[in-house]
C-alpha cells in the first residue's frame, strides 16, 4: 500500500510538473486551456511566472516527498491543492458551473488527500 501511495503521489507530481512546463514553454496556449485570455507581454509574463511556479512547486513537492518519504513537502503540495479546491468551490457557489469543472476538482481533491495521508504515513515507513 505504501508503494502504491508513493507511486500515486509521484505520478500526480509529474502531471503537475508537466502542466507547469506547458505554462513555461507555451503560456498563451496553456492559459487558453484554462479559460484564460492573455493580453500583451505583461499578461504573458504573469501567466508564465505564476502558473509555472504554482504547478512546478506543487509537483516538485509531491515528487520529492514521495521519493524521500518526507512529509513536510507533501504538506506543502497538499495545501496548495486543497486551497485551490476551496477557491473552486467558492467560485462554483458564486459564479456557477461550466462544462468540465469537475475533473480539475477531482484531481485537486485526490492529490490534497493523498498528500495529507502521505505526510502522515510515509515518514514512519523508513
Amino acid at each position: 500500500m505504501i508503494i502504491a501511495l508513493r507511486i500515486g503521489l509521484a505520478l500526480g507530481g509529474l502531471l503537475l510538473v508537466y502542466m507547469g512546463f506547458g505554462f513555461l514553454t507555451d503560456p498563451v496556449g496553456s492559459a487558453a486551456n484554462f479559460g484564460l485570455a492573455v493580453e500583451g507581454v505583461h499578461g504573458t509574463t504573469s501567466i508564465r511566472a505564476d502558473m509555472t511556479a504554482f504547478f512546478g512547486v506543487s509537483g516538485a513537492c509531491f515528487i520529492y516527498g514521495a521519493w524521500a518519504r518526507r512529509g513536510d513537502p507533501l504538506v506543502i503540495g497538499a495545501a496548495l491543492m486543497l486551497v485551490t479546491l476551496a477557491a473552486r468551490l467558492i467560485s462554483l457557489a458564486i459564479d456557477g458551473s461550466f462544462e468540465g469543472f469537475v475533473p480539475p476538482m477531482v484531481v485537486e481533491a485526490l492529490l490534497g488527500i493523498f498528500g495529507l495521508i502521505g505526510a502522515k504515513v510515509l515518514p514512519q515507513t523508513r
